[in-house]
């Protein structure tokens, strides 16, 4: 299934990705048949909530995974001015040059990705080096070019400093410095704002998309937080337990629900364009376990209207992702005349 597309010529193609890690316990499934594609100068948000696989794909698309315990297939296309490359079955060593040049991410905790011991000009100055030629002045001067770009003041002098003298907020600052400092084609933002207060997460936003128009990128955003979607992205896939459940422009999603899930988690957010004040609601249950995984749909026993659908096609048919407008896609048994009332009882949608 071809899921929605920009009219762009993508820069990122995934296409039927899996990734799983055997435990004692059994087969984990991470990620399970993910298809999508991001140009440059697009966003494509993913959203869901922790555990849905969404850290996991974007991890098999850096080449990030260790390949003799992750169990990984499909393809992932990076559409190089050389040529195509696939990500996944690439060589290991091929993938490596390929990150901070052609692909680049800014991970969750800005603390823990920074090393404490170096300073944050040597630690940009490496990621320089890697796939550039000249002088540590040369790299220097870059890294204070990066650090005034991300908005730090006084780069010249908090060049030398150490990761315990920048603000949670900076820190992410730098990060998003040294993902950029070999301007990459594509960037993947993982919960960039986690941990940081609203003011500074507004701050933080607002950059990314200032460096994806100066570097003209595709830019994948990972978030649990629906609010920072809407701001930002083009298009959104929302996953849960390990799949993607529905995709479409960010418009469709958010105007235009088509699974419980996606509905449930735009309820559970505040929403300013509503005149009454509403009780939010959370959705109840937990998600199934990715080693045992239900038969049919894996969100039935936390949906609601599961009961609306005939013949018990939930409990014994995995729904496929089905085509719902023209670049709008669902993974949902639930009739459309249902799928109406749906969005009215939980969502104030229509």
């Amino acid at each position: 299934m071809t899921l929605a597309k920009s009219n762009l010529e993508p820069f990122l193609e995934v296409k039927n990705l899996n990734v799983a890690f055997p435990t004692e316990d059994g087969l984990v499934k991470a990620s399970s048949d993910i298809s999508f594609s991001v140009a440059r100068g697009e966003t494509l948000a993913v959203v869901g909530e922790s555990g849905s696989g969404k850290s996991v794909t974007s991890l098999a698309v850096m080449g990030l995974h260790n390949r003799k315990i992750a169990q990984i297939s499909g393809q992932a296309f990076l559409n190089l001015d050389s040529g195509p490359v696939d990500v996944i079955s690439a060589d290991e060593e091929v993938v490596r040059k390929l990150r901070g040049k052609a692909m680049s991410m800014i991970f969750q905790d800005p603390m823990s990705a920074l090393h404490p011991y170096y300073s944050i000009g040597n630690q940009l100055i490496e990621a320089w080096s890697l796939y550039n030629e000249g002088s540590p002045e040369d790299g220097k001067k870059r890294a204070i070019e990066m650090l005034d770009l991300v908005g730090i003041p006084a780069a010249n002098k908090r060049v030398d400093e150490y990761p315990h003298q920048f603000s949670g907020g900076m820190r992410q600052r730098v990060m998003i410095a040294m993902a950029l400092i070999n301007n990459p084609s594509l960037l993947i933002a993982d919960e960039p704002t986690t941990a940081l207060d609203v003011t500074v997460q507004s701050q933080i936003l607002q950059l990314i998309r200032d460096m994806q128009k100066e570097f003209n990128m595709a830019l994948i955003l990972i978030t649990h937080d629906l609010g920072v979607v809407a701001e930002v992205a083009d298009r959104v896939n929302v996953m849960y337990a390990g799949k993607i459940v529905e995709s479409g422009t960010a418009e469709d999603i958010y105007y235009r629900p088509d699974h419980p899930y996606a509905i449930g988690l735009l309820n559970s957010i505040p929403r300013v364009d509503q005149l009454e004040s509403k009780r939010l609601v959370a959705i109840p249950g937990q998600p199934p376990s990715l080693i045992h995984l239900p038969q049919g749909c894996s969100f039935r026993a936390r949906c609601e209207f599961a009961d609306r659908v005939p013949g018990n096609l939930c409990a014994t048919t995995t729904p496929t992702l089905d085509q719902k407008g023209a670049d709008h896609f669902s993974r949902c048994h639930l009739p459309e005349s249902e799928l109406v009332k749906a969005r009215v009882e939980i969502g104030g949608r229509k």
